[in-house]
């Protein structure tokens, strides 16, 4: 008895088995387009498996695509027959649709929605059976009727989809915030939602639509979520000021949110608006003990400050930082603000000697290994500004040696190859950068391979190389925060060797020294210098898209900078900078993106 019983479980196996490689024959063939073949295989396993739902279910689609609707409506009704399913019925309407018979679709729609009435535990599956036909307008009407129905769940979420899908903004928008008031903790997923909605541009249609319905909400009810969320609004408009006004309204509701105030004065601090960030970090010093937060904050405001410090103002900032120290001591929590002071002393105050004494006293701390490289790095950084190369080199090693093939090793060793590049020797250089191509930090990759093509490209222009190093002590004097002497070399560079392989790059590197200088006008000419004299070689993308950023923002010239913008994007697809173009130009164009 017992092996009869086996074999009847193997026999059953068996055919459960052939059955399914059947089936996934069947769907080869359907998801080929192979209607005509799939349709007889799924027929032969309808008849062998006549209770199967799923075949009945997938005969109906086979039919429909080969617009056999007769035969598709006798399944559909044969299921009905068996058995009601407002889902069923919808495809019953549906299959009515397809034959432009919407008089017959529109009644079978209707009983699915009606059906709700007695049985609302059907809304989402009807709607969502809606919304598989594409008929959004159904699916809306199924929802809205929910909020009758089921006034304690909530399907705004489903709403915003469909209203996104239809390109009804405005109402996607509303549906997103009124589910943000029913589940405050999925905020940041409708920020991810919503993001590709919106542009910098605070005067686009849709971040007004939102902008009007977050203040809205405001005044009618003052949550939290409400002022966090026009805070981020108006960060994706770089609206800094803006957002910082929200934000203080939120951290007087909650004072534990100050860490939101400290990220959003180092957004403002990046994207160069030092005014808002000096006015954050000043907000930061006065309502907070927290030692972390108030010396970032004061380092922040340093710096900002000696971006535009003149000799009596650097002297003014020195002194500031003396007093921090004065103040807080030296030691292992303030490191950040010793690294900052170095490189102030060196880089700004022209001081190498005061910043390596003051460093190397820093070396003395009970410092991590990767502190300890930290603080190596900066000591050579200054020996190369001093162009102790010998001496830096040595630094730099210890640290790749110390710490192998961590970040901080890899940054070491493509500071290897860039001092060996600074003083002249390359073939050295372009040993180290050929291992950072394959850097598993990828600014460091791409830098390690752009100085390996400017050495190679230019290395065997002329025996002497007289070129490539002026090309070199110019990238140096960059370096040591020289870019009036940097631009200085580079033009007797352009007029010396006039037409040689590092003319563009000599251009471009000059280029991004006038803006750094403020001249743009210059910036401007070498950008279209290039651009005309140099459109198929290897800087022509990132010209184009420097000139066009540089039209955006310092020469405020927009349509110009869209022009350019769409240059990237027809000649230039595999550019680096396309991706970034795209979303530039559809700003400036007033898109929305989606």
């Amino acid at each position: 008895m017992l092996q009869r019983f086996f074999i009847f479980l193997f026999v059953l196996n068996s055919l459960s088995s052939a059955a399914q490689h059947t089936a996934e024959q069947a769907e080869s063939y359907y998801e080929k387009g192979a209607f005509n073949k799939a349709l007889i295989i799924y027929e032969s396993l309808a008849k062998q498996y006549p209770n199967s739902y799923n075949y009945r279910i997938k005969l109906i689609d086979i039919h429909q695509q080969l617009e056999q609707y007769d035969k598709s409506e006798t399944i559909i009704r044969s299921i009905l027959e068996q058995r009601y399913n407002p889902m069923i019925e919808i495809m019953l309407g549906y299959n009515f649709q397809l034959q432009d018979r919407k008089d017959r679709a529109n009644p079978h729609y209707e009983n699915a929605i009606a059906f709700t009435d007695e049985h609302p535990n059907y809304i989402y599956s009807i709607a969502r059976k809606f919304e598989e036909y594409a008929l959004l307008e159904r699916a809306i009407q199924v929802y809205e009727k929910a909020k009758v129905l089921t006034p304690q769940k909530d399907y705004s979420i489903q709403l915003a989809k469909i209203y996104g899908d239809q390109g009804n903004v405005e109402q996607m928008f509303s549906n997103y915030i009124t589910y943000i008031a029913y589940a405050p903790s999925h905020i940041n997923s409708i920020k991810r939602a919503i993001s590709d909605f919106i542009s910098e541009n605070s005067e686009n249609e849709n971040n007004r639509y939102l902008r009007r319905q977050l203040l809205k909400r405001i005044q009618q009810e003052p949550s939290t979520y409400w002022y966090e969320m026009l805070s981020w609004l108006y960060i994706q408009e770089k609206a800094y000021q803006k957002a910082f006004i929200q934000e203080k309204a939120l951290y007087k509701r909650q004072p534990e949110s100050l860490y939101r105030i400290i990220e959003l004065a180092s957004l403002a601090h990046k994207d160069h608006d030092d005014a808002t960030a000096k006015t954050i970090y000043n907000f930061i010093l006065d309502v907070t003990q927290n030692l972390g937060a108030v010396l970032s904050a004061h380092q922040a405001l340093l710096e900002i400050d000696t971006k535009t410090a003149d000799l009596q103002q650097l002297e003014t900032i020195n002194e500031n930082y003396k007093g921090l120290f004065k103040t807080y001591g030296k030691n292992e929590r303030n490191l950040d603000l010793q690294l900052a002071y170095g490189k102030f002393l060196a880089f700004h105050k022209k001081d190498p000697n005061a910043a390596t004494t003051f460093l190397k006293q820093s070396l003395t701390l009970n410092l991590t290994k990767f502190e300890e490289a930290e603080v190596k790095l900066l000591l050579a950084d200054i020996l190369v500004l001093q162009e102790k190369f010998n001496e830096a080199l040595i630094f730099y090693s210890q640290i790749q040696l110390n710490l192998k093939n961590s970040p901080i090793a890899q940054e070491a060793r493509f500071k290897v190859a860039k001092t060996s590049y600074y003083k002249g020797d390359f073939d050295w250089a372009e040993s180290q950068l050929k291992i950072l191509k394959s850097s598993t930090s990828q600014l460091i990759a791409n830098d390690a391979l752009d100085l390996k093509l400017l050495i190679s490209d230019n290395k065997y222009e002329d025996s002497t190389q007289t070129a490539l190093k002026s090309y070199a002590k110019a990238d140096l004097l960059a370096f040591q925060n020289k870019p009036k002497a940097a631009i200085s070399l580079l033009d007797q560079l352009l007029k010396a060797h006039q037409g040689e392989s590092i003319t563009d790059q000599a251009l471009f590197k000059q280029a991004q020294l006038f803006e750094q200088t403020k001249q743009f006008d210059k910036a401007e000419a070498n950008y279209l210098q290039l651009i005309k004299d140099y459109k198929d070689g290897i800087l022509a993308d990132d010209a184009h898209y420097h000139l066009a950023e540089l039209y955006r923002t310092a020469l405020d010239q927009p349509e110009k900078a869209k022009d350019y913008y769409e240059i990237i994007l027809f000649k230039y697809q595999d550019s680096i900078y396309f991706v970034e173009a795209r979303r530039r130009f559809r700003m400036l164009r007033g898109d929305f993106i989606n």
